[in-house]
């Protein structure tokens, strides 16, 4: 029998057979892991950047197909559905895919706010579509948040 094991790092701990490459010192971060001012980032992410960019895609992405498949049961149910408003939808929706294929560039979340404000603006045309803009500018402002959390 044996007597008591210290726990502390590297004292009573037998090392032999353990694999010690690819392991940082202690204190030293982990390799692909950005630093900032010594300390990791707080996310935990391995690239928050493309993290962050992929969030704002997605939602521009997803904001596209909705309004691509509302035209028809607005024009269904809706009634005054006219080819203005579907031309409008049709140009939200294509400006939605281009904005999401952007958004390495800064000022792209910038113009998808603009975005959100044109489709809650194209309410004019229908109620419906206002609708789409205050949920669509409420996810909007959600990936803004995270964006703001993540990358400070």
């Amino acid at each position: 029998m044996t007597g008591p094991v210290d726990e502390r790092p590297g004292q009573g701990v037998p090392t032999e057979g353990v694999p010690t490459e690819g392991v940082p010192a202690e204190g030293v971060p982990a390799e692909g892991v950005p630093v900032e001012g010594g300390e990791p980032r707080r996310s935990g992410l391995r690239n928050p950047d493309r993290a962050v960019r992929g969030l704002g895609a997605g939602t521009l992405a997803l904001e596209a197909l909705v309004l691509l498949l509302a035209i028809q049961p607005i024009r269904v149910v809706g009634g005054d559905f006219g080819g203005a408003a579907v031309a409008a939808v049709v140009a939200l929706a294509v400006a939605c895919v281009v904005l999401a294929g952007q958004m390495k560039r800064p000022w792209a979340w910038h113009a998808g706010t603009v975005l959100q404000g044109l489709l809650l603006l194209s309410g004019l045309l229908h109620w419906s579509l206002f609708v789409l803009g205050v949920i669509f500018a409420l996810v909007w402002a959600y990936a803004l948040h995270v964006r703001r959390v993540i990358l400070g």
